[in-house]
């Protein structure tokens, strides 16, 4: 395969970060955004902390109630809403700004995306590094906003990259460098090592992706199944053919809400799930969409996150069809269900206009 030039971008602390462009005064401040809870207080999580919070301990998913105890001794700790709607539109002027600079965009979420600048760049990495330059520049100018960029021949190394020198970094490594910089590393530079992985590497006197270079596609099958081995012996290595791939944002709309108790009890979740469903529904209405994905999200005791989709056969935007479907995804999550659940939610994507009356079910 030729050689590619990859970009990936990433926003700095973004939600925290569009705060505190809304309000200048926060920059000097623990600046702390959380998803409050329905039950009231300091029930819930924190959705992201600027690095001043951070070096104080406080991390995105820990529980609001212990982030405070952290940023005790700072008086000036700030603890502000989430404001999708806000971040949302930060998020779209900049991916406006970005697009125009590339041949290929892969969006990956709000404050994230790949970039191919292959030929925009003749394929030569000095142009790239001005053009990665260039587009920081322009964000910031317009929005006022900071990212940190990693520029590299593939997916994967880029987004070891960007992670580099956050905040507001740029790191380029060119094809005759990736393996010097990767193996500086700890293994946890590596995207989809999780907590337990680097912990099995540890108990196995493996620190660094150098050191765990050492070890055979055999016996990291064995360690971490077939998958998992396989993709950790080609990433150690810098090896992804992974191609960005064109897409834009995917519109959903979605309902959460926090249960008056954690459960994992189907009658209970049912009738929560069916009121929820009814609420989306009349945001599907209002904006005369119809849906082709179904999909609902737990959020455990523990905080942790899972979600379950279905796509339908043809599109509708019907009420019965959008419970019918969220009720049979809530039965199969609770087979292997062990967690209490805390937040319930329900979703749609794949939308479309409603056309004309197609059907008596997805006519308003």
């Amino acid at each position: 395969m030729e050689s590619r030039i990859i970009f990936h971008i990433d926003f700095d602390y973004f939600f925290a970060q569009c705060e505190e462009i809304r309000t200048p005064d926060l920059k000097s401040k623990p600046v702390c955004v959380c998803v409050f809870s329905d039950r009231g207080g300091d029930s819930g999580a924190i959705a992201t902390a600027n690095y001043i919070a951070r070096k104080f301990g406080v991390r995105s998913g820990i529980p609001i109630i212990f982030a405070k105890k952290r940023l005790e001794e700072r008086k000036d700790a700030m603890f502000l809403p989430v404001d999708f709607e806000y971040y949302e539109e930060m998020s779209q002027k900049a991916m406006d700004i970005i697009k125009k600079s590339v041949d290929i965009f892969e969006y990956v979420g709000k404050d994230e995306a790949y970039l191919d600048v292959t030929n925009r760049v003749d394929g030569n990495f000095d142009t790239a590094s001005h053009l990665a330059q260039q587009i920081k520049n322009a964000v910031r100018e317009k929005l006022k906003l900071s990212c940190s960029i990693g520029v590299s021949s593939n997916k994967l190394i880029s987004k070891i990259a960007s992670d580099f020198r956050k905040p507001d970094g740029l790191t380029i490594v060119s094809p005759e460098k990736v393996e010097e910089f990767l193996e500086q590393l700890k293994i946890r530079a590596i995207p989809g090592i999780g907590k337990k992985t680097e912990e099995r590497f540890t108990e196995m006197n493996f620190e660094t992706i150098k050191d765990v270079k050492k070890l055979d596609v055999f016996t990291l099958n064995k360690e971490f199944g077939r998958k998992h081995g396989t993709y950790i012996f080609n990433a150690v290595r810098g090896i992804d053919t992974d191609p960005v791939k064109e897409r834009e944002a995917s519109i959903q709309y979605s309902k959460l809400s926090t249960l008056k108790k954690d459960s994992i009890d189907y009658e209970f979740l049912a009738e929560n799930l069916i009121e929820l469903c009814k609420e989306l529904h009349e945001v599907i209405k209002k904006n005369n969409k119809t849906f082709k994905s179904v999909g609902i999200q737990f959020i455990q005791s523990d905080l942790t996150n899972k979600t379950k989709s279905r796509m339908l056969k043809n599109h509708t935007s019907s009420l019965e069809e959008l419970q019918k479907n969220a009720l049979l995804l809530l039965k199969e999550s609770l087979e292997e269900q062990k967690s209490t659940i805390r937040r319930l939610g329900v979703k749609v994507s794949e939308l479309a206009e409603i056309r004309g009356q197609s059907s008596i079910t997805n006519y308003f």
